[in-house]
């Protein structure tokens, strides 16, 4: 009997029907002004429209959303104000019910993900040897090698319990399969970025797990077709372009297991380019016979924020901030500016330590995810595949430049895909999770909200993190070494640090001139989480290879 995730994702969405009169931040009159542009105006103009300072600034795919939900808006919604082209809306709950709807029906695209993630996962992938992919024979056998490798893991976890075994190895590679979407469809990350301080990540991660799906299947071309429209639907996720143009590369254009043995297949190549020429000219190209081209550019990529976002994401230029801090109190902040603290829009001036451009970012970045991309290149598995792009999403979210808290995410939602593979996973997994989760609640400050982010993260953690642990991940070693526990103790000691430092930023956060102290102590904290868990994640992907098989 298959296991759905209906259940899962409509108990999800009794939460979050329940949140509709919850705080929202302006990301709420970004997204209705969104929809009276789109509404109102001519295509020429999205781009173009200065009536309110939230412009439209999301590639066209995202547009073509907005269209779409403006054009659905009961008549009641519009004389509400839902569609006002003015510099600030007034609305009231009709606007506020639709626009939540809106979110939670988006959703659907993420469960349909997950739901097909779990399905394929027990499915008979010799059948793959008669579906016509287009990769060849090659990647199918090593479609069904890892399969097979995946349903073999599974089987360990029934050792300790005979009584299961009749259950045997699909429905045990299913179960993990349900675990591990259901913890991105149950995510604390996106109830509280999503349905709470409002956004439409939901359906976008649903697309790029389908992506990852659809390469999991041995149908990369889908795969390609899928990461070219998310693309198109928000261009962060550019910072993992890396990663899937060296796997679509290597199973696609040259496909083979060995470099003796490469040569360009014509006909698959010359369909993928086909399929994302094809997305992205219709997404640009009514833009481009406008004229538009130039103000669409400086619209996705306003360079001219600063380093840092006003509440600093949790990566190394939080860290390399408050050591500037620091520097200048102990030099008594001579000729210190305190431009860390506005980093909303102008450039992050320093005291002490050297100003960091975006250049000096960019090729950070692409350092690093260049390290991530040579494993990829010589055995292109699908593990392999999952671990690049969480490595890329490492990479970007450490020293991109103005990464928002909640691009987290990028990192953690393709992690959980991979971290049933080996216990070692999971003991980089939970810091990361735990610090990154945390990190986003100065998002929600108002006193209604606390106990809500408070206790459903919590209990998500103890949901996933003890069924991770102690029923579905493979563990094939007999003993752990001195430093695996030594290093387990204190993420230990690090997790149980978070109670004083959430109390510590609710406290601080209610006293004058000392909102910002409380902002910078849980960013500085949670970056050590994210940096440290980045550490051993590298030294996981790059020198454990029998891992990624």
């Amino acid at each position: 009997m298959p296991l759905s995730l209906t259940s899962v994702f409509v108990a999800g969405c009794c939460l979050k029907l329940l949140l509709f009169s919850a705080y929202h931040s302006t990301d709420f009159e970004v997204h209705r002004n969104w929809m009276a542009i789109t509404y109102h105006l001519p295509v020429r103009e999205w781009y173009t429209n200065t009536v309110s300072e939230w412009t439209l600034d999301y590639p066209p795919f995202f547009a073509y959303f907005e269209w779409v939900l403006s054009h659905l808006c009961p008549a009641s919604v519009v004389e509400d104000g839902a569609l006002d082209l003015v510099a600030k809306g007034s609305y009231g709950m009709p606007t506020i019910a639709y626009q939540r709807i809106t979110v939670i029906v988006s959703e659907i695209l993420l469960f349909v993900a997950c739901q097909w993630y779990v399905n394929s996962s027990v499915e008979d992938r010799q059948n793959l040897n008669t579906k016509g992919s287009h990769a060849g024979v090659t990647r199918k056998l090593s479609t069904i090698k890892e399969s097979k490798e995946e349903t073999e893991d599974a089987d360990s976890s029934l050792s300790e319990h005979p009584e299961l075994a009749a259950t045997k190895t699909k429905p045990t590679a299913k179960l993990r399969a349900f675990a591990v979407a259901s913890s991105v469809v149950l995510s604390p990350g996106l109830l509280i970025i999503d349905h709470i301080h409002f956004q439409y990540n939901g359906f976008m991660y649903g697309i790029m797990i389908a992506s990852m799906v659809a390469a999991r299947n041995g149908q990369p071309l889908l795969c390609g077709a899928l990461f070219a429209i998310l693309l198109c639907f928000k261009h962060i996720y550019l910072y993992l372009a890396p990663a899937y143009f060296v796997y679509l590369l290597r199973v696609v254009v040259i496909p083979g297991n060995s470099f003796k043995s490469l040569r360009i297949n014509f006909r698959d190549t010359v369909l993928l380019g086909l399929i994302v020429v094809g997305t992205f000219t219709v997404c640009f190209g009514p833009f481009v016979a406008f004229g538009q081209l130039e103000n669409l550019k400086s619209r996705l990529f306003p360079f001219s924020r600063g380093l840092t976002h006003a509440y600093w994401a949790p990566n190394f230029w939080a860290l390399y901030s408050f050591a500037d801090k620091v520097a200048v109190t102990v030099m008594k902040g001579r000729g210190a500016v305190s431009g860390g603290t506005r980093g909303i829009v102008g450039d992050v001036a320093f005291g002490v330590l050297p100003n960091v451009s975006p250049s000096t970012t960019f090729f950070l970045t692409l350092f690093y995810q260049l390290l991530g991309l040579g494993p990829l290149l010589m055995k292109p598995t699908y593990a392999r595949f999952v671990g690049a792009i969480t490595y890329c999403a490492y990479a970007s979210f450490l020293f991109g430049w103005h990464v928002h808290e909640k691009a987290i995410l990028m990192i953690i939602i393709p992690f959980t895909f991979v971290v049933l593979r080996d216990k070692r996973l999971l003991l980089v997994f939970i810091p990361l999770t735990i610090s990154g989760y945390i990190s986003l609640f100065p998002l929600i400050y108002t006193s209604a909200e606390f106990m809500v982010k408070i206790l459903y993260t919590f209990a998500w953690f103890c949901m996933y993190f003890l069924w991770f642990n102690h029923r579905l991940v493979s563990d094939h070693r007999n003993s752990i070494t001195t430093r695996e526990f030594l290093l387990d103790r204190a993420s230990f000691f690090y997790q149980m640090g978070f109670v004083p430092v959430v109390a510590l930023s609710v406290i601080l956060d209610g006293r004058p001139n000392m909102e910002f102290l409380g902002l910078m102590i849980m960013s500085v904290y949670s970056a050590i989480g994210v940096c440290g868990s980045f550490v051993a994640y590298s030294w996981l992907y790059m020198c454990e290879p029998g891992m990624w098989q």
